[in-house]
């Protein structure tokens, strides 16, 4: 094996929901390996063969759970014994008081609010990078 290799940074996209740009252009300028899933389930499925150092996810607000505000809940849970992945969220404006329920228990320091502004996608990548 070649002394030189580097690991390759891997970022996992959840993208459940949908209806906005796909940002792979973002996450590849980074150097970025880039895998998409369809469904939160997948998600976790996936966290327990592989570790992401990033991992970028919508926050659904479901009124329906009994027992939880949203999708991420479940992904919280996983992700708690994976402190290391840096974790980018998108969220409606509309929620914003949902998603506070969310912040309000779990540390979530990079969000952003759709519609998305691409730059500032980029520098949260960025920081999730250098941190």
């Amino acid at each position: 094996m070649n002394d030189k290799a580097i690991k390759n940074k891997h970022l996992l996209s959840i993208v459940e929901l949908g209806g906005y740009p796909d940002f792979s252009k973002v996450y590849k300028q980074y150097g970025l390996e880039t895998e998409t899933t369809s469904s939160m389930r997948k998600a976790v499925k996936l966290l327990k063969k592989t570790s992401p150092d990033i991992i970028v996810a919508e926050f659904n607000y479901q009124s329906d759970f009994r027992d939880r505000t949203s999708n991420l809940e479940t992904l919280l849970a996983v992700l708690q014994k994976k402190p290391q992945v840096k974790l980018i969220i998108f969220y409606e404006k509309e929620f914003s008081h949902q998603f506070e329920r969310v912040t309000s228990r779990f540390d979530l320091p990079f969000t952003l609010p759709f519609p998305i502004d691409e730059p500032a996608l980029s520098k949260m990548v960025q920081r999730c990078l250098a941190d």
